[in-house]
């Protein structure tokens, strides 16, 4: 343990540097904006509540993508599979033109929901709260459905695969 008690004065690149140790799964969010789909990739997502469905989010405060997506308070979360590593580092990007030769269909809510997606979540997002440099964002799952496939990962700065 190196001492370090946290607050302001913590390193950023060891705290970043220790929680990539932490193997995460990849989604992209979805939704329209002025009736044009909006995405960004998104690594801190998570299962928040069974009774009522709910699940959790952390965009960043800088994401220019975010406030398009969430604009409609409509959201569509794209769990992605292994073969989606492109299109997470595409929509990971900033003013890149993410949709271009995406597959996708409108969930009902309008989100898009991704072609080859491993899963997806239909979400009206309930809350947003300020936390450091992102937002905590509370969804309620309207409607969701689950593929066959493996899991895209993140883990370390960097994409794999899942072996059981």
């Amino acid at each position: 343990m190196s001492g370090v008690t946290g607050g302001a004065g913590m390193d950023q690149g060891e705290f970043r540097t220790v929680l990539g140790h932490f193997a995460s799964g990849l989604v992209l969010v979805t939704g329209l904006h002025e009736g044009q789909p909006a995405g960004l990739t998104c690594q801190s997502f998570f299962s928040l509540s069974l009774d009522p469905p709910l699940v959790a989010m952390a965009p960043g405060k800088s994401s220019t993508s975010w406030p398009k997506v969430s604009s409609s308070g409509s959201i569509c979360v794209n769990i992605l599979s292994e073969e989606q590593e492109a299109m997470a580092r595409t929509f990971a990007k900033t003013g890149a033109d993410k949709f271009s030769g995406v597959g996708w269909s409108p969930a009902a809510n309008g989100a898009p929901r991704l072609q080859g997606s491993l899963a997806w979540l239909e979400c009206t997002i309930e809350d947003v709260h300020e936390a450091g440099d992102h937002w905590l964002v509370t969804a309620r799952v309207i409607d969701l459905e689950a593929t066959h496939g493996k899991p895209l990962v993140f883990y370390r700065g960097g994409f794999g695969g899942f072996t059981a």
